[in-house]
């Protein structure tokens, strides 16, 4: 397994002590590989800038943003001719899609969706939380099926909720069934699981490196390039043009170029292409049998505590990746979050995830209120770096807090 930098943190306690700090938060941010970080320095010293310098800093510099490229690309499963556009994280590149759209195209979006799923769209049709697999595709089926023109599906690959894997191959088919394209939210996915677009039949996936253990700002659309051709370009300014006349401004075809104005996030890139160039040498086998192992054993903790309710849409069976989220009865989420932190030295997540119809859903009316009235939740996620200490710190922690009276409310 390759090691995350601050992996030997060490964090203030109540009492004044200091204590090893528990990780339990990938699914926000995920800690930095080394890899990365030494891919990141190794590039600083000559770092320059890209495309249109003759100096050899520059031609060195352009030839390893271009590699990143690449090595996004097949780290995606890629077809040959698809783009690779770098943006900022999952939601830029989600909107950069949304400002490519043909300008009569309509939308299909679960409410399951993250928001930077779920919210650039101008024209779309929300679908309610399906109640198990086989009910999303149908919904997915009938609503493609009422729509004229041309149309995308978005929908997430893992639940930054719940974690739960969605079934984007029989949505891919259904989609292309309509002669409709699909949208792959792969934020969540991306980190967890091996990702082919090519032998998913996906048009477009999206996903972020802060999450891929590389935080330094970069984040990728992969995918067919006729729309983002044509899209007006997402920035206006150097390198997305050809020329520039007296009345006319010749924009490039490309879509890379297009919508990759001005100076790009070159160490992004480069920290991206590492990460995807680490996990592709780990293996996705060991790595997705030492997070199972780990997940389990963090379910299996938390189903022996009275008072904790874990959530999810199709069922405690469901395959899933490395998140777990639950409510803790009598204690609001930040209050679990924040005791959690004070006295444990343990990071996790609290509040409605940037879902809030998901959230609200799963939780109902009368659970996991918070002080101002809404409902929220506390998210638990795990990772490279994460341990069995980790793990079993936060279930007696969770123990011990259910333990103690309600807060009144």
């Amino acid at each position: 397994m390759p090691a995350v930098l601050g992996a030997d943190l060490r964090v203030p306690v109540k009492g004044g002590t200091l204590t090893g700090y528990a990780n339990l938060d990938y699914a926000a941010s995920a800690p930095c590989l080394e890899p990365v970080s030494a891919a990141v320095a190794a590039a600083l010293p000559a770092y320059s800038s890209v495309h249109r310098g003759a100096g050899y800093a520059s031609q060195l510099t352009t030839a390893r943003y271009e590699r990143a490229r690449r090595v996004v690309a097949a780290f995606v499963g890629a077809r040959p001719d698809d783009a690779v556009v770098f943006t900022r994280n999952t939601t830029d590149a989600t909107n950069l899609l949304a400002r490519c759209l043909p300008e009569d195209a309509t939308v299909v979006v679960f409410d399951t969706e993250h928001h930077a799923s779920l919210l650039p769209w101008p024209r779309k049709v929300r679908l309610a939380p399906p109640a198990f697999p086989g009910e999303a595709v149908r919904a997915a089926d009938d609503a493609l099926a009422r729509i004229d023109g041309p149309k995308l599906l978005a929908v997430t690959a893992a639940s930054n909720v719940t974690g739960e894997l969605w079934p984007v191959a029989a949505l891919a088919h259904i989609a292309h069934r309509h002669g409709a394209r699909i949208l792959v939210d792969a934020a969540q996915l991306a980190p967890h699981r091996p990702l082919n677009l090519t032998a998913l039949g996906l048009d477009y996936v999206a996903f972020s490196g802060h999450k891929l253990y590389a935080p330094f700002g970069a984040g990728a659309l992969v995918g067919r390039r006729d729309w983002l051709s044509a899209g007006d370009p997402y920035l206006k300014g150097g390198g997305a043009v050809r020329q520039v006349g007296e009345d006319e401004v010749d924009w490039h075809d490309d879509p890379e170029p297009r919508h990759e104005a001005g100076t790009p996030n070159v160490l992004g890139a480069i920290a991206l292409a590492a990460a995807c160039d680490a996990l592709t040498a780990t293996g996705w086998t060991p790595l997705v049998r030492e997070e199972q192992r780990l997940i389990a054993r963090l379910r299996a903790g938390l189903a022996g505590i009275d008072g904790v309710r874990e959530l999810s849409l199709w069922g405690p069976d469901h395959p899933r990746v490395g998140i777990v989220s639950f409510t803790v009865d009598g204690h609001p989420a930040r209050e679990v979050a924040e005791t959690l932190s004070a006295e444990y030295g343990i990071g996790v997540r609290d509040g409605k995830f940037c879902a809030h119809p998901f959230v609200r859903h799963l939780l109902g009316a009368r659970e996991g209120g918070c002080a101002d009235g809404t409902d929220s939740a506390v998210r638990a996620s795990i990772g490279i770096g994460t341990t069995d200490e980790h793990v079993d710190r936060l279930i007696a922690a969770l123990r011990d807090l259910a333990r103690r009276p309600a807060q009144a409310r």
